[in-house]
């Protein structure tokens, strides 16, 4: 820290340019060697400051480097397997347990009579109780400091063999600082005592009981995963689960029933019993107000791994499973949206475009597009679908003879059967569904019930459904790369800006993605963004290969990590990234209306 108390006591501007440069000085006889270094030592534990962007000079991003081996015994941990395999886990464990001295600082530090800019402030990010990847905790290889310091600035880089150059693995904690204004001597404390400090205290107080509950959760949680891959179950929930949350927070209702499996649906997996939904077509039915969309809203976040003590931990979903509704005046290009509509005036539905969706055109394009994605679990709420896309009774088919639509009654077998690509439909308000549905559950009383013999019986004098032909489901397309873009028309600059209110804005487009349901922080927001823009200054071509793209993009994030998106000429995008699945970043480039697709 010796460098940095120098800069920060010396500065020659008010923007910290020497903090973030970090020049040094080798003397070496007539001519004086620099070198530049903006990473600055605490015996074995490094910090990296960096400008997070152009306009807040005086909030610097650190990144806390701390020695895997500082903190976990190597005769206690899983240094090796588990670490590696479960290394998202144990990075978001290990940032978890972190926060709580970052909150002490500011309790410390904090004067509610003067503003963050006036005062100083720590910003770290506080995770909801999902597990995802981020940049903000996470495991890397660090090469230890190759120079000493000497006075000032100055330094001397030894004979190899007088210095440890060995790199070592690190955990990597991420956090914002906002530095006191005109307030060198505060600035001082925050960086080089206080933060100092508080890791010290972490490393000696860490918690290894916590950390090992951590493994040996997301152990669980991978067999089970596993065992559905293999099995003919696509989501599973654990008998004592806490399904709802309180007052629309991600926290579990201390109040809520746990969730118990009805008895001709309990499976065990790994020694633990719970509810086992098959593939195929279930319906989940019963009143107002009973709990069934409670019972989707926890089967669609089991797309992620969770904490423990979420009370969701142990419900389990097919990590490509995707939550359907109608999404009125969406942009769509190109998709084949014929098995659910025939024909319309005005296009070709078997390659259809249009910048203003109706809402059975919407969720036709969104389940082909989830396909096409390679989706195999539809998650269907009817309060959030189009009703003459879900539906349409037999007396309304023989009065309206010329209908366009085909309603997803009459595609959904099909599709499992087809495609392999199963649904989960909430339904409440008609009885179409339960001639087609393989079982049907019903919530009462906060409990779910097995109905499927008497609903099946009440269905045995309703007439067949009409007979339609099979559909193709598939479409191919190719991107142009023309439209593709993060420079606006006429403009040398890239644009690109993130929107609390669930916009992204890059090049000309403005994209909606607010109708996303699976995104679920506003950090995998920031990350869509940097990737969609990583894809198109990416590509080389008229034509462009995005599925390949985005898989050789992802392949780069799994080795350089997810701040490898980040870049810090954009304003507005925030410095904190949570990755986002496959699905979302072809969801997201689906609904740009200035692109274009070819067949």
């Amino acid at each position: 820290m010796k460098r940095l108390k120098y800069y920060l006591l010396n500065q020659s501007s008010p923007n910290y340019n020497d903090i973030y440069e970090g020049k040094m000085i080798m003397p070496a006889g007539v001519n004086t060697e620099y070198h530049n270094d903006s990473t600055y030592w605490d015996d074995e534990i490094a910090y990296s400051i960096t400008r997070t962007n152009k306009t807040v000079p005086d909030k610097p991003t650190v990144e806390i480097k701390i020695p895997i081996d500082l903190i976990l015994e190597s005769d206690n941990i899983i240094l090796s397997d588990d670490l590696y395999i479960f290394k998202d886990v144990v990075a978001d464990c290990m940032l978890r347990m972190f926060i709580p001295y970052i909150e002490q600082l500011n309790e410390l530090n904090d004067n509610r009579s003067r503003t963050y800019k006036e005062n100083g402030h720590y910003f770290i990010y506080e995770p909801n109780g999902k597990i995802l990847k981020r940049n903000t905790s996470y495991f890397n290889i660090v090469n230890r400091r190759y120079y000493i310091n000497k006075s000032k600035n100055t330094i001397s880089i030894p004979e190899k063999n007088l210095i440890d150059k060995q790199p070592k693995r690190c955990i990597c904690i991420m956090l914002q600082i906002q530095l006191p204004h005109n307030n060198i001597k505060k600035t001082l404390q925050m960086l080089t005592k206080d933060l100092p400090n508080a890791v010290d205290s972490y490393i000696m107080q860490f918690d290894m009981d916590k950390l090992n509950i951590a493994i040996s959760l997301a152990k669980k949680q991978a067999e089970i995963r596993q065992w559905l891959t293999k099995s003919e179950y696509c989501t599973f929930i654990a008998n004592g689960s806490i399904l709802p949350r309180y007052k629309g927070t991600d926290l579990p209702l201390d109040t809520a029933i746990p969730f118990i499996s009805p008895k001709k649906a309990e499976i065990e997996i790994s020694g633990i019993k719970g509810m086992g939904i098959k593939r195929g077509v279930t319906i989940i039915t019963g009143g107002g107000y009973s709990g069934k969309s409670t019972v989707l809203d926890a089967i669609s976040s089991g797309i992620y791994s969770h904490i423990n003590g979420d009370g969701r931990e142990l419900v389990i979903t097919d990590e490509t499973a995707v939550k359907i509704s109608a999404e009125d005046g969406r942009s769509i290009k190109n998709v084949n949206i014929s098995p659910f509509i025939k024909w319309l005036p005005n296009g070709d539905t078997s390659n259809f475009s249009t910048e203003h969706a109706s809402g059975s055109t919407s969720q036709a394009a969104n389940i082909m597009e989830a396909v096409n994605s390679n989706s195999k679990l539809l998650l269907i709420d009817e309060d959030k679908s189009a009703t003459n896309f879900m539906i349409r009774d037999s007396i309304m088919k023989k009065l309206i003879e010329k209908e366009p639509i085909i309603p997803f009654t009459d595609r959904v077998n099909e599709l499992y059967n087809q495609k392999d690509v199963s649904t989960i439909l909430i339904i409440g308000g008609s009885s179409e569904y339960l001639s087609v549905a393989d079982r049907v559950y019903m919530m009462e009383n906060y409990m779910l019930l097995d109905v499927t013999d008497k609903a099946k019986a009440l269905c045995i004098n309703l007439q067949n459904k009409s007979k339609i032909e099979k559909t193709s489901w598939e479409y191919k397309r190719i991107l142009l790369s023309k439209g593709f873009t993060s420079y606006p028309e006429n403009s040398g600059t890239e644009r690109l800006e993130v929107s609390e209110l669930g916009f992204i804005k890059i090049g000309d487009e403005t994209i909606n993605i607010k109708m996303l349901h699976d995104i679920i922080t506003k950090e995998q927001i920031n990350a869509l963004a940097f990737i969609i823009r990583k894809l198109e200054i990416s590509k080389s071509n008229d034509y462009i290969n995005i599925d390949k793209n985005i898989e050789d993009l992802y392949k780069e994030i799994e080795k350089e990590g997810v701040d490898v998106l980040y870049s810090n000429f954009f304003t507005t995008c925030g410095r904190f990234l949570d990755l986002p699945r496959k699905q979302e970043v072809l969801a997201v480039i689906n609904r740009m209306r200035k692109i274009s697709f070819v067949k």
